[in-house]
Order: structure tokens, then sequence, then C-alpha cells
């Protein structure tokens, strides 16, 4: 049996969710929703809605029109991703809901799946994404790919085909054929393009229109994971991994890693967050940063490509949303300001942080425990001759530190407020798609039009 063969048979003997994983799956699903939103009033692509030209089904997020699933899952996705705000399995480095939200959801709207049957869909696509990651880790990532956006078809057109219903040969094929759309690389951190924000969305259109195609006859290979020319032979440069992916199905349904992936406390690239906390704890207060000298940061090996090469760029980016990625800007924000938020990557730069940013350098860190878990270690310096050394073993929201229900509803309430949503709809949307017996996505459509 191929590989595909092994994972179609494992999710067509998959029980129904264990009631603590559908209700991490709602928690996630209404947490992307919400930064979605977010990013339509207060992110870099917030004309996206605007641009959509066609008509169909289903929810645009901040607008009253309706269009294609294809275009939905693009535009949507988008969104999503655009803030950086968005879940994160750490050890995987995977962007889960950015691309399985916006993709079961316009699979839902399309067919009129019920909502127990999308979420089921969009955990078991986060399992397997996950699984993706874990196979050769950081491995997409070294060659120069996002893996989220270069896995992200794959899961994705297995979450949209069970919602379609497809059977197991399509179903395979579906994930074969998902293969062709894999893409996504890192060149955007050269200039601070935006791009990034894309490549989840084009994910979950891949994930969309790759179970269309099959639907139209088009068939897609069986092995598409092995060998050199394979998934991960291409892409990871790791061929070996297809075996270790096969071994980890051997789990799926008993082990359920959605539980331990990382909610996002700030809007900015996920390995910055513990070094802001390490910020916080040397309790600065109004004009305190003035007394440090230097701040250090030891970087996981691993990290340094995306938060901290090019140095002096990191140091003084052009535009506030590209300091999204910039280790010095973000330890700067938090530093100078006491908080980062998401009026900090909007318009220019604040040249008081630029200037702070000059104070703050880095050195790699070979033995962090990067990619299982996302730790920071900062030093300062003061201007009395003193050193602090403050270490973040993990970052907030991970599986070692696990959000509860109260704080996620309580973000997607903040996202909303920033869409412009009433108390009352938030409320609404938040019973429909957590506390429901049966998840009433319609609500998102709802929801959408009203921010």
């Amino acid at each position: 049996m191929s590989v595909v063969d092994v994972l179609i048979d494992k999710v067509a003997d998959l029980p129904e969710l264990p009631p603590d994983i559908e209700a991490s799956a709602r928690l996630h699903f209404l947490d992307a929703v919400g930064v979605g939103l977010a990013a339509t009033r207060r992110g870099p692509v917030r004309e996206l809605p605007s641009t959509v030209a066609t008509t169909g089904p289903c929810t645009v997020l901040g607008a009253d029109t309706t269009t294609s699933p294809a275009e939905a899952a693009l535009v949507n996705g988008t969104l999503i991703h655009s803030l950086e705000y968005d879940d994160t399995h750490t050890g995987s480095v995977m962007h889960g809901s950015s691309v399985l939200a916006p993709a079961v959801l316009a699979a839902a709207e399309d067919t009129g799946a019920d909502g127990r049957q999308v979420i089921k869909a969009f955990a078991v696509g986060w399992e397997v994404l996950v699984r993706l990651g874990l196979a050769s880790p950081s491995g997409f990532q070294r060659v120069g790919f996002q893996g989220t956006s270069v896995a992200g078809p794959l899961a994705g057109a297995l979450a949209v085909g069970l919602i379609n219903g497809l059977d197991r040969e399509r179903l395979a094929d579906a994930i074969g054929l998902a293969a062709s759309f894999a893409a996504g690389n890192f060149t955007f951190l050269a200039s601070g393009a935006t791009s990034k924000a894309a490549q989840a969305g084009i994910a979950a259109q891949a994930a969309v229109s790759a179970v269309r195609l099959v639907g139209g006859g088009v068939t897609g290979a069986r092995t598409v994971f092995e060998g050199e020319r394979g998934f991960f032979g291409l892409y990871a440069r790791d061929a070996a991994a297809a075996e270790r992916f096969q071994s980890s199905l051997e789990d799926l349904g008993t082990r359920w890693y959605l539980a331990e992936a990382a909610f996002k406390g700030l809007p900015c690239c996920h390995f910055l967050h513990p070094f802001v906390e390490a910020v916080a704890e040397l309790n600065l207060g109004p004009g305190g940063h003035e007394r440090l000298q230097r701040l250090t940061c030891h970087v996981p090996t691993g990290q340094e490509h995306v938060i901290a090469v090019r140095w002096e760029r990191k140091q003084s980016p052009e535009r506030a949303d590209e300091a999204r990625w910039s280790l010095p800007y973000v330890v700067a924000l938090q530093a100078v300001r006491g908080q980062v938020d998401l009026d900090d990557f909007v318009g220019e730069p604040d040249p008081e942080v630029v200037r702070f940013a000059q104070r703050v350098t880095w050195e790699p860190w070979p033995d962090s425990g990067y990619p299982a878990r996302f730790p920071a270690k900062l030093e300062a310096a003061w201007d009395d001759g003193s050193r602090q050394l403050v270490r973040i073993p993990d970052v907030d929201g991970n599986g070692s530190r696990p959000w509860d229900a109260t704080r996620v509803i309580a973000k997607f309430r903040d996202n909303c407020a920033a869409a412009g949503v009433d108390p009352a709809s938030m409320d609404s949307v938040t019973e429909a798609i957590v506390n429901a017996a049966q998840p009433d996505l319609a609500a998102v459509r709802r929801l959408a039009g009203r921010a």
C-alpha cells in the first residue's frame, strides 16, 4: 500500500471526535474567524474583500458579498494569515487554521454539510497537517518553503474531500492532486512583502480546487509522498520523511495534536512572542528603557533567517507591517511602549522604537529546544553596569502553557471589536460555534456582514 492509501484507511476508520478535541477544534475555528475579521479593518490587505468579482454561496469576511468556494477560501485565508495572529502548532511550525478554517467553511457553505461534520473534518485536517510537519521538523523551512503553504493544500484537500463525501479512491486522488498546488516561500522577508499572507489563502483555495478538479475526472498520484520526487523529497529534501509520516499515522485518532496547537496573543511572528514576554519581565515602567544600554537576544537556531537576518534591515524596517518579523523592532516596541498590539504594525515605523532597536543585538542559541518549544533567552545590560538574564521556557499559549476557553473567547471579542462588530453579535456567534450542540456555521455569514 502507498502512504496515501494508509492515510485514507486511517481516516475512514476514525470515530467521532472526543469531546475535548471537538471543543478545541471549535475554539480554533472561532479564533480564525475573529482574526480574519480584525484583518478586514486593521490589516495590510484590508481592501481584499472589495476585490471579489465572482458570485456564489460562500462568505467573504468583512463583506456583505458572497462568492465562489475557491475565491472565498483564497480571500478569507489571506485575511486570517495577514496579521500573523493566527494559531500555530509549534513543533511542526504549521499555521493550521489559516488554511483549514477558510477551506472547510467554503466547503460547508457549498455543500450544506452539518456543523459537526465540518468541525470533525477541520480537526482531522489539522492532525494530518501537523504530522506532515513533524515528519521532517523544520525541513520545509530549511529548504526555503513555508511549511503551511506547502503542506496545507494536501491536508486541506483531505478535509474538503471529507465534507464533500468523496469515496476512498477520489479522496486519494484529491490528496495526490493537491500536491501539484504546493508552494509558498520565504522570499517575502527580503523586502517585507505581504505575499506570505496570500500563501495561506492560496493553500486554502488549492484544497477547494483540488476537490473540484477530482469531481471533473482529474486524478492524483498514489505515490505522492514517496521517493526523491515525492512530496518530502522535493519540498524538504528528505525522502525518508515519507516513512516517518506513515508511522505517525498509527496513532491518528488516539493521539490528538490539535490540543497542543498554540493560540497567539500578539499580532506578529510567533518566534517573537517569548522575547516580548522576557522584556515585560524586566518591569521597565515609563521611561525605564532609557536605563538599558543593551539587550542581547539569544535566538534559537533555525529561527534566525525569519527574525534576525538581515539584522540592519530588521532594526530599521521600511514599513511598520514589515516589523511583524523583526526581533529588534518588536523587542523595542515592548521596551518603549510597554505593549505590542495591532496598531503598532500600521503605517510608518516609530522613530523612537527604531532608535531603541539599535541597542538590541542577537546571538545564536543552538540547544534551545526549538522547534518542540519556542523559548527565549534575553540578557539586559543596565546603565549602572549590572546585568539581568531572563529565560522564557516556552511561548504562552503552547501545549505546555495552554489557554482556556475564556482567553480564546476574549481574544475573539477583541478582534470583533477591532472590526466594528457589536457585542450582541459577538455573543451570538460564540454561542453558535462554541456552545451549540450542533455548530451553526451560518453564524459566520451573519457576523461577516456586520463587520
